[in-house]
């Protein structure tokens, strides 16, 4: 069985004033405890984006001064977002509206590349952007194949992926963190374990992003997507591909643009800019916090490491308080682990209250000025497969590094009367 190692190492305390002062939503007290469907965006990156906007919102590739800036800003944006997840040129990353859209491309890119019989392998344990993209690749005749979780430990396990692979499997989809269990899957086993099998793997990063510094090298994933809104940033999304990968792949441009434009032929319409210049601010602001919480870290990436440590260890006392209510009552079920441990999960923590439904649930907090929610998040495999769908799915809190504890604290005081 796929096991991380529980944390040990004490990281070095997050400046949690500093990081709430970043994000001007925070300022009126009402508690963002939904922050799986969309984090509160960084000042600096609605900066950005109104910068640009006000100076360089014009067309590309013209020879006059402005454009010229503009397309060197794009060039900066491509260049720190490769930075940001550690890949290895900027051409490798693929900006984009949202995860779903880029999933939707790249299977697109990908259908010439599969004979009638061919297999794909995904999981239940999904947003179902990981999933219907490959599904739908049965109109050429594609297979797809499912890798169940296991249903004591609720986790993608190496010996039921092996049971679903063969000869003909070229391509297995996964989650690196689910967004319903919380759970986070060693994504660089799993991968060593397809490769070695002659496929490639297509990541969801979505719900992992947000709480820990994707490195694609050392993964060596071939595709990893994220949400930019999901990290603090615009509404933007992010897709990165190995270099080879990427140029093997059929264009989704127009029929003029050459097979070696990357990532251009895989950005119909172009990419949003001033989205794409906005999400620099992202990185900005790991830099800047990670030299807060470290001021030994001396290159960009030690800082941002740094700081998406501190963010895990805060995290962590978060998961801890909240979960520690919860299985306390004989009432609650958590869907997923019960364990705080930021080596296993993300804050991510769903949940179901025998005799209540989930809506139920949500609609007694709304009016205590906290947001959380219920629903199956675009999991409707998952929850459809729990049977928690005609009780209206889970009740979840999903919690980021800016959240407090005296947030938490307001939450369990709202929640005890309702699960008492």
């Amino acid at each position: 069985m796929l096991r991380a190692m529980p944390s040990t190492s004490a990281a070095p305390p997050l400046d949690v004033s500093f990081a709430r002062a970043q994000f001007p939503s925070l300022a009126d007290g009402f508690a963002f405890l939904d922050n799986a469907g969309g984090s509160q965006t960084l000042g600096r990156v609605i900066d950005r984006i109104a910068d640009y906007l006000r100076t360089t919102n014009v067309q590309m590739g013209a020879s006059y001064a402005v454009s010229e800036r503009a397309g060197a800003r794009m060039q900066e944006a491509q260049q720190r977002m490769a930075a940001f997840v550690n890949a290895s040129r900027p051409e490798e990353v693929v900006m984009g509206p949202t995860s779903t859209q880029l999933v939707q491309v790249l299977a697109r890119a990908m259908a010439h590349q599969f004979a009638p019989g061919d297999e794909v392998v995904v999981t239940r344990a999904d947003h179902e952007s990981n999933i219907g993209a490959w599904v739908g690749l049965e109109a050429v005749g594609v297979v797809p194949r499912f890798w169940e979780f296991d249903p004591v430990t609720r986790r993608l396990e190496l010996d039921g992926l092996e049971r679903v692979m063969s000869p003909r499997t070229k391509l297995v989809a996964f989650t690196h963190a689910s967004n319903i269990f919380g759970t986070i899957h060693p994504v660089a086993e799993i991968t060593r374990f397809v490769h070695e099998r002659g496929a490639k793997v297509c990541v969801d990063g979505v719900a992992y992003a947000p709480h820990r510094l994707v490195d694609v090298a050392a993964l060596d994933v071939d595709f990893y997507v994220l949400s930019l809104y999901k990290v603090y940033g615009p509404h933007h999304a992010l897709l990165y591909g190995k270099y080879a990968h990427l140029l093997e792949l059929a264009g989704q441009y127009h029929y003029f643009i050459p097979p070696d434009r990357i990532p251009y032929k895989l950005q119909p319409g172009n990419p949003n800019y001033e989205l794409s210049w906005g999400s620099v601010g992202i990185v900005d602001y790991a830099e800047e916090l990670g030299a807060r919480v470290d001021g030994r870290a001396a290159s960009p990436r030690a800082r941002m490491e740094a700081a998406f440590d501190a963010m895990a260890a805060h995290e962590e006392v978060l998961a801890q308080r909240l979960l520690d209510f919860l299985t306390t009552h004989p009432r609650v079920r958590v869907i997923g682990e019960s364990t705080a441990d930021r080596a296993v999960r993300v804050p991510t923590i769903s949940f179901t209250v025998d005799g209540v439904a989930a809506p139920d649930v949500v609609r007694q907090i709304d009016p205590l000025g906290m947001g959380i929610r219920y629903g199956d998040f675009h999991s409707r495999r998952l929850v459809d497969h729990l049977g928690l769908q005609a009780t209206g799915g889970v009740v979840r809190v999903s919690m980021v590094h800016y959240n407090t504890v005296e947030e938490v604290d307001r939450l369990v005081a709202g929640l005890d009367p309702i699960i008492g």
